[in-house]
């Protein structure tokens, strides 16, 4: 068998492969800052000293360097037949050493794909890790994705494999597996098949076809990857087109999990999370599995139902040292506290109602070096610590929450339960996190300050110091996978990442969003008008409103697009039923409803009031006639992709407004635009 890895010859100049160790940088010649091509390697944004000058590793270096050291202890747990499972980090690695194996042995190619479609697993931590380190591009595929989707990654990333995790998942990828010309094989990683299939395997099946493959033919392998070659895709979904494969090399993931690991203070073998949100998208994928990697951490498996009911079971089984939250996780746990609350006697509500005072003067001990206020102590005995408790929050030093906006409200209440979300702020083409929150740096509403080792630039900013917000550091993508024009969107010359977000810094540096370049309003006045903090600024004035979208680009006025908080069915898309919370709210106001339609379709006085009262008080602050609204609606239905509202969103502009033909083309454009800015950025894609 060849030492020489069939690989090393692509790049003209690059060192030997060298015996097996975690200390040596392996970095591969390069003389540009970004690649589209899956095979050339990029220059590192390396500083001369601090966190940023740390020597590059490879994902098989990091990993390897915490095995050597806590090989012993647990790395992930799942549940099976009701009964927490662990896998050390031995374990971990010896199971991705043999997937890596099986891999090699079925053909996987250097720097082609390996498709992951599933909800979060070992054997999707497994497959994932094991591609790396057979060479592969490691590839999640987000399980709502249409057939035509998952065909259009997988063919973009030039897959060998696809790992599905049942039936469901395999029936797409077979509808449309003739349109896939470099697929080998697929690997449904739960259950058995339902049918045998030629290529077709199950997670046993697959594991064993490398047993007799050499560990130095895999070793090889693994010494000529290089910390500037990329080893994994993160699919983004833009407003328009079709999704960017962003690149990410081994020193974005493996810098990126070190820095910000760093800079939360995390400790090494007391980390211990719980996995639930999608493994495609870059914020869970840092999270659970390379930052937990990096610092020896624990990596709990929710239920497939996480988001259906079962993860507070979960976070109370596990009591979790940190957890990340996407804002609606946040307010549908303030909704549920609300509802029990409103159960409460009166004793126990004034009680509540002191201790939340205590928690809300906690923002300024957070601001500054004063002391914890007045009775904190005993409010944290009384009330804090039973719901923290109760919530499974009871160890948890960090709640984050990121991915999208959240309100203020949000962020108050749980302030007011000594509970502070800590922001995040970053992309896909950021490796997640650009900026963060934390306890020794906090302003409620920012985003906190830049990652340690990293840089912002406002770029033409405005009179008020607002710009669009620029990253530099390691943790910028190498760019969009055989994209060169979105590719030069994204980088300037300069090597900055323009992330099309607005923002500014206060008098101590922390970050704040004020909205997106492309949400702009221009009225017909020519005034410019930034939607979101309007927006946000009725959802804090009327607690029920779920959505808000602000219309009137080359309009004489604005208008204002209303959804109402509703339940979600099994596959998360929105129902008629109102939450409980929005229940509770009309009965309190003399209005006995359960579903959106019946508010709508009466246009119930009582509640269509409020609302106009509450746009009546966002009005009232607003700087100049133009940013007043003037008409408003409510929609049938919560914004979702699957839904048709979309469409129904443009026949309510056209009535606002009186208008037909293409303008309703451009507001179709835009609410999608919007609905993927409200998942899919503000940090983290």
């Amino acid at each position: 068998m060849s030492s020489v890895c069939p690989c090393c010859s692509d790049h003209k100049g690059d060192e030997p492969a060298i015996p097996l160790t975690t200390g040596d940088v392996r970095l591969a010649q390069a003389q540009e800052l970004w690649s589209t091509a899956r095979d050339k390697p990029v220059k590192l944004r390396m500083e001369t000293s601090g966190l940023g000058s740390e020597p590059p590793m490879t994902i098989h270096q990091m990993f390897l360097a915490t095995v050597q050291k806590y090989g012993d202890y647990p790395a992930l747990r799942v549940k099976k037949d009701g009964m927490w499972v662990s896998l050390t980090y031995k374990e971990y690695y010896q199971h991705a050493r043999a997937a890596a194996k099986s891999f090699l042995k079925l053909g996987l190619e250097r720097f082609h794909g390996v498709g992951i479609l599933g909800f979060n697993s070992p054997e999707w931590f497994i497959a994932d890790v094991g591609c790396i380190l057979a060479g592969g591009l490691a590839t999640g595929i987000y399980t709502t994705n249409s057939p035509e989707a998952c065909q259009y990654v997988a063919h973009n990333c030039e897959a060998n494999f696809l790992v599905v995790e049942n039936n469901k998942q395999l029936i797409k990828i077979l509808q449309v597996r003739d349109q896939l010309p470099h697929l080998k094989a697929i690997v449904q990683y739960k259950g058995e098949l339902e049918q045998k299939l030629p290529n077709v395997y199950t997670w046993a099946e697959f594991m064993k076809f490398g047993a007799n493959v050499p560990d130095s033919e895999l070793d090889v392998l693994i010494d000529c990857q290089k910390a500037n070659e990329c080893c994994t895709l993160i699919y983004t979904s833009g407003t328009t087109g079709n999704p960017k494969g962003a690149m990410l090399s081994h020193d974005n993931i493996t810098w990126t999990a070190s820095a910000t690991g760093h800079m939360i203070n995390l400790k090494m073998a007391e980390e211990e999370l719980v996995s639930y949100l999608p493994l495609s998208h870059v914020a869970a994928q840092v999270q659970d599995m390379w930052i937990c990697m990096r610092f020896a951490g624990i990596t709990n498996f929710a239920e497939p139902d996480a988001l259906k009911g079962s993860l507070a079971n979960t976070l109370r089984e596990v009591r979790p040292t940190s957890f990340l939250g996407v804002p609606r996780v946040w307010e549908k746990m303030q909704e549920a506290m609300k509802a029990v609350g409103a159960k409460s006697s009166v004793t126990k509500k004034k009680i509540a109602d002191w201790a939340k005072g205590i928690g809300l003067q906690l923002i300024l001990f957070l601001y500054s070096d004063s002391s914890v206020p007045w009775g904190f102590t005993l409010a944290n005995a009384l009330v804090f610590k039973n719901v923290r408790k109760a919530l499974g929050l009871d160890r948890c030093r960090t709640c984050f929450t990121g991915a999208a906006p959240i309100t203020k409200d949000t962020l108050e209440y749980f302030m007011s339960l000594y509970t502070p979300l800590f922001e995040l702020y970053g992309m896909s083409e950021s490796t997640g996190p650009h900026s963060i929150s934390w306890a020794e740096g906090y302003r409620i509403m920012s985003c906190g300050k830049v990652l340690t080792g990293c840089k912002t630039k406002l770029d033409k900013p405005n009179t008020d110091g607002t710009g669009e917000i620029c990253f530099w550091g390691r943790h910028v993508f190498m760019g969009y996978l055989n994209m060169p024009e979105k590719t030069e969107e994204a980088l300037d010359t300069d090597g900055w990442l323009h992330s099309g977000d607005l923002g500014k810094h206060d008098e101590d540096d922390f970050l704040f969003i004020t909205g997106r370049i492309k949400e702009l309003i221009i009225t017909a006045g020519g005034e410019n008008v930034p939607p979101v903090p309007i927006e946000d600024a009725l959802k804090e004035e009327v607690s029920i409103i779920s959505n808000v979208m602000l219309v009137g680009d080359k309009k004489k006025f604005l208008s204002m697009l209303l959804t109402l908080k509703c339940n979600v069915d099994d596959n998360g898309d929105p129902t008629d039923e109102l939450t409980p919370l929005v229940v509770e709210y009309c009965r309190q106001h003399g209005v006995i409803v359960s579903k959106v339609s019946e508010i709508v379709n009466k246009k119930e006085p009582t509640i269509y009031k409020t609302i106009q009262e509450g746009i009546d008080r966002v009005n009232a602050k607003a700087t100049s006639n133009a940013q007043r609204v003037q008409k408003w609606t409510i929609l049938q239905r919560d914004f979702s992709i699957s839904g048709g509202e979309l469409g129904e969103t443009s026949e309510f502009i056209d009535k606002l407004y009186l208008i037909h033909g293409w303008p309703r083309l451009l507001y179709f454009c835009k609410v999608l635009q919007k609905y993927f800015y409200n998942y899919e950025k503000h940090l983290y894609q």
